[in-house]
């Protein structure tokens, strides 16, 4: 005699009952190593993207300070002289009496003294200099230093008018203890050469050296 459909034990279908779970100590080590392992994932991703921030904001930074070009004075270049290739702005004033030309392959190259009233650098220029361009007057140059060499300039920029000053050179013949430009005009052209002349020889036979 069969016995009746609504008796009999059901069949189990898994599927049914979801999924089996992890029972006894293996288990729970297992499920403890899965957690472990997401979290250690976790970390790993952020410290990756830590470090790829930090790479490229270095390199940003890296590049923003090789675009500035900073500015020094005679004296602070011969004390610290920058990376050869490094370009600066030289600024001061211009020596008297320190201008010399000469032509070569054609191009006319000028040589100046550039003085702070501490020290000088004598500064080397092919091409034509600007109209308003005067020994004993203030002047900024843009190029590369190596020391015992001229201050190998590619520009150079003069004052437009007799009381314009860049703020930097007057920062630097204020440092000086030369001028301070609360009490009056610049000293001129044949001052600054007696003031400076002989200390410029000086320090630029030292940088020679």
């Amino acid at each position: 005699m069969s016995t009746p459909s609504h008796d009999r034990p059901a069949d189990r279908n898994p599927a049914r009952e979801g999924p089996a779970t992890n029972a006894g100590p293996d288990g729970g080590r297992r499920t403890a190593t899965r957690r472990m392992t997401r979290k250690s994932r976790r970390l790993w991703l952020t410290l990756t993207c830590l470090i790829c921030f930090s790479a490229a904001t270095a390199l940003v930074l890296n590049a923003f300070s090789s675009s500035i070009v900073f500015f020094m004075a005679p004296s602070q270049i011969l004390a610290r002289p920058p990376v050869p290739d490094r370009v600066i702005r030289l600024g001061g004033m211009v020596v008297a009496g320190s201008l010399r030309r000469t032509v070569e392959d054609n191009v006319p190259v000028n040589v100046f003294d550039v003085t702070d009233g501490q020290a000088a650098v004598t500064v080397r220029f092919s091409g034509i200099l600007p109209d308003l361009f005067r020994e004993g007057q203030s002047v900024v140059a843009l190029g590369t230093f190596r020391p015992g060499h001229p201050f190998a300039a590619t520009e150079v920029l003069a004052k437009h008018d007799e009381t314009y000053m860049p703020r930097e050179v007057a920062e630097a013949l204020k440092r000086s203890g030369k001028w301070d430009p609360r009490f009056g005009k610049p000293p001129s052209a044949g001052s600054w050469d007696s003031m400076t002349r002989n200390e410029a020889r000086e320090m630029t036979g030292r940088s020679a050296q």
